[in-house]
């Protein structure tokens, strides 16, 4: 008889939609490292497109190799989750290029919270007790790392109000394309829909950057190359994590994002967290831990 080993026990503890949604968060984290290197110069419509591209040439390329028609069945449904996420990449970029990277993060990451909204009016998905205090765990450890003026005073550091609307506007985005990828996982492959984000945020980008282009350095280059193949990645990852969790359960799990990103921040950008931000961050922590507890969930099958 085998052994059961620490890979056994995880496994067993942690059901396959929530591990594909933290090797996401990983690999988003990755991606917002690389964008916040090309943005020091380059225009975020030019970032966004270089991504764009990256995902479509790769991702036909998946498709071809597995026999899979590119164009899916519900075009439509396809066509609104290609726009809500263009839009939400638009947004939630041009706040990395503008703010801290975690702050940014922070932001984003209230997405799993406007998901599980979203998803209960139109999915009928509803988080169960222990969901509602793990979410608010981590919500609690966003306002820890954000630490707004309105709650912790004068002292506290301002983001610029317009950037943090974009930011949020984004993070609104980014639940309407999740909730929709939900929804498509009952009848398109995971590349399919991939795909189609890509090509519309590749079409949809063009015209801006065209006009206000920057030729990239070598090293920039390498950093639009990297977004484009960690994207890639995490865009997998999540669209086969949300085919097999309910969507407000599998985006908090999302969460892991904002410690990732307060680690690259600290180390390439000199983005030291205090220790406001690490209680913060040991919140997410533990919101993310009770939220993606097998036997809490009730999950969806894939």
């Amino acid at each position: 008889m085998r052994r059961r080993t620490a890979g056994d026990a995880v496994k067993g503890r942690f059901p396959p939609g929530i591990r594909y949604m933290a090797g996401a968060a990983f690999g988003f984290s990755l991606m917002s490292l690389f964008v916040k290197i090309a943005g020091q110069r380059l225009p975020t419509a030019e970032v966004v497109l270089a991504r764009g591209v990256v995902i479509v040439l790769v991702t036909r390329v998946l498709l071809w190799r597995a026999g899979i028609a590119p164009w899916g069945t519900r075009k439509g449904l396809l066509l609104f989750r290609g726009l809500f996420g263009f839009a939400a990449v638009g947004c939630f970029y041009y706040a990395i290029a503008h703010i801290p990277l975690a702050d940014a993060t922070v932001i984003q990451y209230t997405n799993p919270v406007w998901t599980a909204l979203l998803a209960a009016a139109v999915l009928d998905e509803h988080l169960r007790p222990v969901e509602v205090v793990g979410t608010a765990a981590c919500l609690a450890g966003v306002l820890l790392v954000a630490r707004p003026s309105f709650l912790f005073g004068a002292e506290s550091a301002h983001l610029d109000p317009l950037v943090a609307g974009i930011a949020l506007a984004g993070s609104m985005l980014s639940a309407a394309a999740y909730v929709t990828v939900r929804k498509l996982g009952e009848s398109e492959d995971a590349l399919v829909i991939v795909f189609y984000f890509a090509l519309v945020s590749t079409v949809g980008s063009f015209p801006v950057a065209a006009t206000e282009a920057v030729w990239p350095t070598g090293a920039e280059w390498l950093a639009l190359l990297g977004v484009g193949v960690t994207a890639q990645a995490a865009q997998l990852l999540m669209t086969h994590g949300l085919k097999r969790e309910r969507a407000g359960r599998a985006m908090a799990v999302g969460y892991l994002q904002i410690v990732f990103a307060g680690l690259w921040g600290a180390l390439f950008f000199a983005e030291i967290p205090g220790l406001w931000s690490y209680a913060g961050a040991a919140l997410v922590v533990a919101g993310t831990w009770m939220i993606g507890r097998r036997g809490t969930s009730g999950a969806a099958s894939a």
